[in-house]
């Protein structure tokens, strides 16, 4: 076995989750997903699709149909020139963000990752044989932010590779427009390539003129040194059917492809067509999906405002409240015992980075709102027992 996989990290999540199993009476939040189901119109393609025989291997790029419907999807939201030609369908997010690191990271190659964040963001790269450094967000009364300069000084002429996770999981912050093209403008004279992790784009609270987050396809050229990631998961409650896309300069395309064929062949046709019949349809989910979050992030917001030893900010976007209890720094603990003791699971905040240790994070994509009106209470009733 590869010593860099041996050294890999396993999950804290999973390690959480897993000493909840079997236990009926725990409000779980600790995962990135709605409990949602996928809407009735998108699974219905999958089945069309099914019964009409479509269980075969399909173009490594995807069905050119839908290559065009997300090629226009990020045209009309984002400008410039992006068609179908930079466009590569993927099992995934999290497949089209490795697809990305292998065509660009070689092992010892300098990796910059602005942290805490998701950790397989950190995990990819190592798997690969590459240096990692890291780039915390700092919090400020709760609220993460980027210290900007220190972001800029780190991106040299030897880092290979800048990746940005906008908005964030765990902690909701969002790039802003200034803080983009600075970003962009010194990676371009460094020469490094942005890998942009952008499935939350549309899980975005504050007005906007494109209803998304601001994101690197609205500045950037066509030639320029950028992949952006993409999933269906978040934005249409489609996350287990493993689909997403990648958006590059299209001299690549024809490469990812073949890195495709050798990791995954290509995505199922039956989902493909799901995916298609989402973002035709799209205003019958997405706008659903946001307003509802917006919602809940009040609800649990509201709720929680005024518990004492409880730390946190509005997120500007995601789906997750990322919170701590002042005086407690061990949060894989703590999230242990609020499982075994109040019936809450949260995630731990050291899961997505070191410096975020003492942070619990807190999905609050849910249906009902009083499930988070009844987390809060057992979170509150549990700290008063401290």
């Amino acid at each position: 076995m590869r010593q860099a996989v041996q050294q890999l990290q396993a999950s804290k999540i999973r390690e959480l989750a897993n000493a909840g199993l079997g236990r009926s009476d725990v409000l779980a939040f600790w995962f990135g997903e709605s409990d949602e189901v996928t809407p009735d119109f998108i699974r219905q393609a999958a089945i069309d699709s099914l019964q009409a025989g479509e269980t075969f291997y399909s173009h490594n790029l995807g069905l050119s149909v839908l290559r065009e419907a997300i090629g226009q999807e990020m045209l009309q939201k984002h400008g410039g020139t992006i068609s179908s030609n930079r466009i590569a369908v993927t099992s995934g997010g999290v497949n089209a963000l490795m697809l990305a690191m292998q065509a660009l990271v070689n092992a010892g190659d300098e990796v910059v990752v602005v942290t805490p964040v998701w950790p397989n963001l950190t995990a990819q790269p190592q798997i690969l044989g590459a240096h990692l450094r890291t780039v915390s967000l700092q919090p400020v009364k709760g609220k993460w932010m980027l210290p900007m300069d220190k972001l800029l000084d780190s991106i040299t002429p030897d880092t290979r590779l800048l990746v940005l996770n906008s908005p964030n999981n765990p902690t909701g912050w969002t790039l802003n427009r200034q803080e983009q093209q600075a970003v962009l403008d010194k990676c371009r004279r460094t020469g490094t390539w942005i890998l942009a992790d952008e499935v939350y784009e549309n899980l975005f609270f504050l007005d906007s003129e494109n209803h998304c987050a601001p994101s690197f396809l609205d500045i950037a050229h066509a030639e320029d040194k950028l992949m952006v990631a993409h999933s269906f998961s978040k934005s249409f409650l489609m996350t287990g059917w493993r689909l997403g896309w990648l958006v590059m300069p299209p001299e690549i395309t024809d490469h990812i492809g073949k890195l495709i064929e050798f990791n995954t062949s290509c995505a199922s046709v039956f989902v493909q067509r799901a995916g298609l019949v989402a973002l035709q349809r799209a205003q019958e989910v997405t706008p659903h999906v946001v307003a509802h979050l917006k919602t809940c992030r009040d609800t649990l917001a509201h709720a929680l405002n005024g518990v004492p030893q409880v730390e946190f900010a509005l997120p500007d976007g995601g789906m997750y409240l990322f919170l701590r209890l002042l005086g407690n720094q061990d949060d894989l603990q703590i999230a242990k015992r609020l499982v075994a003791e109040a019936g809450l699971g949260l995630a731990p905040g050291s899961a997505f980075a070191h410096e975020s240790q003492g942070w619990l994070r807190w999905c609050f994509a849910s249906k009902e709102l009083d499930r988070l009106r009844l987390g809060a209470e057992r979170l509150e009733s549990w700290l008063s027992k401290l």
